[in-house]
C-alpha cells in the first residue's frame, strides 16, 4: 500500500537522489580542500625539517624590482600591476604592492612592492600531480556510477506499481480471454493513487468482456441449437412430402420450400461462425477447394432456372487450403448466388476459374444497370449482392483477401488464400 500519489513519489525520489548526490559532491570537494592545505602544510614542515638548524626564508619582501631574485628582476623593471603572479619555471609566487615612500618617491610616482613565496620543495611534483589527477578522477567516476546507481533503484522503487500492474496485463491472454481474467489484476494493492485508479478501470474492463465472453458463448451455444432444430424438422417433412404423390403445383412449392430452408441453414451457418469468439482449431483445419465450389453451383444452380446462361467451371489447380469449411461454403456460396442472381438472359456466360491460391467468379450485368451503383472495391459492397460485408469479415477472421472489381459491365470476385 502506497500512501503517496505516483507523482510525488516521483519528485520525492528526485530529492532524495539530487540531495544525496549534493551532500556526496560536498564531502568529497571539502575533504580535497582539507587535503591540499594538509599537504602545502607538510610538505612546508617537511622542507624546514630537513633544513634545521637552519630554517629556510620562503617568504621574502623587496621593495625595489633591482633587488628581486635574478630570474624575476627583468619582469620586475617593467612595472607589474597590483595582483598575484605565478612563475611555475622559476617555482615562485609573486604579490605586488602598491606602497608610497616620500624618500624614495620621485615626481609623485607610486613605487611597487614585492612578496616573493618560494614554493620550491613544498608545491607538488608533476609526476605527483598526475597521480592525483588520476586519483581525483576515480573518485569523480565512482559517485557518478554510485549516484546513477542509486537514481536507478530509487526511480524504480517509485514506479514499482507501474511496472507490478503492467506485467499483470502482459500475463493476460487478451486472445483467450477466461472469466476469472479480471481477477489476476488486484486493484486493491494499488491504493488510491493513480496507479489505483488505472488498475481499477482495467480490472472492470476485463470484468465487463468476461461477461460478454459469457454471454456470448451462452448465445451461440444456444442459437446453434434453437435455430437448427427448427431447420431440421423442415428438412425432415420435405423428405416426408417428396416421398408422397404431389402434383406438378405442389412439387414446385416444396421445391421453394427446401430452397429458402438452405439459404436459411446457410445463413444461420454464416451468422454463427461471425458470433464464435472460438471454433477449437476449427480455423486450422486442410480441405480442398473443389468440391465446395461445385456444391455450391450445385445449391444455387435454381437460380438460373429460364436463364440460356452457361456456367463455365475452369479447375486449374487442386488447392487445398487451411481455415474453416463452414466459413469458406458460405464466402463461396455467397459469391456464386451473386453471380447467379444478377447475371440477367444472354448476358453470360459465368465463368469460375480456381487456381492454385485463388478463386475467381466473374459475370456480366445488365448495359442498363446504373453503373454507378456498382461497387468498385472492397470497401463498397452496401447494395449489391447478397452479404458481401459478411463475406469480407469472414475472410479477415481466417486470413483470405476479399476484392470485388469492376470493368464496364463485367464484375469479377476474387478471393485469395
Amino acid at each position: 500500500m502506497y500512501r503517496h500519489s505516483l507523482r510525488k513519489r516521483v519528485a520525492i525520489a528526485f530529492a532524495v537522489c539530487v540531495a544525496t548526490l549534493s551532500v556526496a559532491w560536498g564531502l568529497a570537494f571539502f575533504a580535497a580542500i582539507r587535503l591540499s592545505e594538509d599537504r602545502a602544510l607538510v610538505n612546508q614542515l617537511q622542507l624546514a625539517a630537513e633544513s634545521y638548524p637552519s630554517l629556510p626564508m620562503n617568504i621574502r619582501g623587496y621593495d625595489e624590482a633591482r633587488s628581486l631574485p635574478e630570474s624575476l628582476r627583468e619582469w620586475g623593471q617593467t612595472n607589474p600591476g597590483e595582483g598575484l603572479y605565478e612563475f611555475s619555471a622559476e617555482e615562485f609566487h609573486v604579490a605586488v604592492l602598491s606602497i608610497d615612500n616620500e624618500k624614495l618617491a620621485t615626481d609623485n610616482e607610486q613605487q611597487h612592492a614585492f612578496v616573493v613565496f618560494d614554493v620550491a620543495g613544498i608545491e607538488a611534483a608533476s609526476s605527483e600531480d598526475w597521480w592525483w589527477l588520476l586519483f581525483i578522477t576515480g573518485v569523480v567516476g565512482t559517485l557518478g556510477a554510485l549516484g546513477f546507481g542509486l537514481g536507478v533503484i530509487v526511480m524504480r522503487r517509485a514506479v514499482a506499481p507501474v511496472t507490478q500492474l503492467a506485467q499483470m496485463v502482459a500475463d493476460i491472454d487478451l486472445e483467450h480471454l477466461t472469466v476469472g481474467d479480471h481477477k489476476r489484476i488486484e486493484s486493491s494493492r494499488f491504493g488510491d493513487d493513480e496507479v489505483g485508479m488505472l488498475a481499477g478501470t482495467i480490472e472492470k474492463t476485463l470484468e465487463r468482456i468476461s461477461a460478454f465472453v459469457v454471454r456470448e458463448r451462452d448465445f451461440t451455444s444456444s442459437a446453434s441449437h434453437e435455430l437448427r432444430t427448427p431447420i431440421t424438422v423442415i428438412t425432415g417433412a420435405l423428405e416426408l412430402l417428396e416421398q408422397s404423390d404431389l402434383s406438378a403445383a405442389d412439387v414446385k412449392v416444396v421445391d421453394r420450400v427446401r430452397r429458402a430452408t438452405l439459404d436459411m441453414k446457410t445463413t444461420i451457418e454464416m451468422f454463427l461462425c461471425l458470433a464464435r469468439e472460438s471454433d477449437n482449431g476449427l480455423y486450422d483445419e486442410q480441405f480442398l477447394v473443389m468440391p465446395l465450389v461445385s456444391r455450391a453451383i450445385d445449391q444455387q444452380r435454381y437460380l438460373l432456372s429460364g436463364k440460356c446462361i452457361d456456367v463455365v467451371l475452369h479447375d486449374l489447380a487442386k488447392p487445398r487450403i487451411c481455415g474453416h469449411p463452414p466459413a469458406f461454403a458460405v464466402v463461396v456460396n455467397n459469391l456464386v448466388r451473386n453471380a447467379f442472381e444478377h447475371t440477367l438472359e444472354g448476358q453470360g456466360p459465368i465463368t469460375i476459374l480456381i487456381k492454385e491460391h485463388e478463386l475467381l467468379v466473374a459475370n456480366q450485368v445488365s448495359s442498363i444497370t446504373d453503373e454507378g451503383q456498382l461497387p468498385t472495391d472492397a470497401s463498397s459492397f452496401n447494395g449489391y449482392g447478397l452479404g458481401l460485408g459478411i463475406v469480407q469479415r469472414l475472410c479477415e477472421r481466417n486470413g483470405w483477401s476479399f476484392s470485388l472489381h469492376v470493368d464496364g459491365t463485367r464484375v469479377t470476385a476474387r478471393l485469395s488464400w
